[in-house]
């Protein structure tokens, strides 16, 4: 990729990587809580969406950190 792009193309592609990893950051969510569930019990299928979740959540926090710098407190 050596395209040249603009302040707006790289913000609104930085907002489609944020809109997209809130969406898998929902999705794993949902597949963690089904496979944790008793009646389906994978614990291993559960760990994994636990990881992911977790994942997309610090992509998302570092992609809100560079949208709206210092507005969200940092966690730790």
């Amino acid at each position: 990729m050596t395209d040249v792009v603009d302040a707006d193309e790289l913000l609104r592609r930085i907002q489609r990587a944020r809109a997209c990893a809130a969406q898998e950051e929902r999705a794993w969510r949902a597949r963690g809580e089904e496979h944790g569930r008793e009646d389906s019990g994978d614990p291993a299928a559960a760990r994994d969406a636990e990881v992911r979740t977790v994942a997309y959540g610090v992509v998302l926090r570092v992609l809100d950190e560079i949208l709206t710098p210092g507005r969200h407190a940092a966690r730790g």
